[in-house]
């Protein structure tokens, strides 16, 4: 299914807590940037990865896997930074462990078939090669022309 303006609108504004899988404690990756990013808007970003499980990260201690997070969490938004050959089990357990879950995102350059027909199935909302950072950016206006958010777009140095 393609997700239109409208569609990925109304998802950002829905979302309340976010599942993050594969994300780094290293701020320079993107999994860390764009889950620090998210965290700062007011999601509640529950931060998966079997590697630094125990860590604190945004104010939420690592878990290990989708089913270490209590059902009470509330969880309505999968955020993936996996390979694409490694989305289906991550899907799967999602749709097993998250019992609130409305949407699957796959960030970009991540695309898997079958877990989207998997989720759709079930009536997930299913977003592929996409990154939430960028799209609320540009969706609520804090992207600039050229898509920098500083507001000045120049070559020129300082001085």
């Amino acid at each position: 299914m393609t997700m239109t303006d409208s569609d990925l609108r109304t998802i950002l504004r829905q979302t309340k807590v976010i599942a993050c899988v594969g994300i780094s404690p290293n701020p320079v990756r993107p999994s860390h940037y764009v889950a620090r990013y998210l965290s700062l808007k007011g999601f509640r970003v529950i931060p998966v990865n079997p590697g630094h499980a125990g860590k604190i990260l945004f104010g939420e201690r690592v878990v290990a896997r989708l089913s270490d997070i209590p059902a009470e969490a509330r969880v309505d938004f999968l955020d993936i930074f996996r390979r694409s050959d490694q989305v289906l089990p991550v899907v799967e357990e999602a749709l097993d462990a998250l019992p609130a879950l409305k949407t699957v995102w796959m960030q970009i350059g991540v695309e898997n078939a079958e877990a989207a027909a998997l989720a759709e199935a079930r009536g997930i909302r299913v977003v592929q090669n996409r990154c939430p950072k960028i799209e609320y950016q540009r969706l609520f206006g804090e992207l600039r022309m050229g898509g920098f958010a500083t507001g000045v777009i120049s070559s020129r140095l300082p001085g």
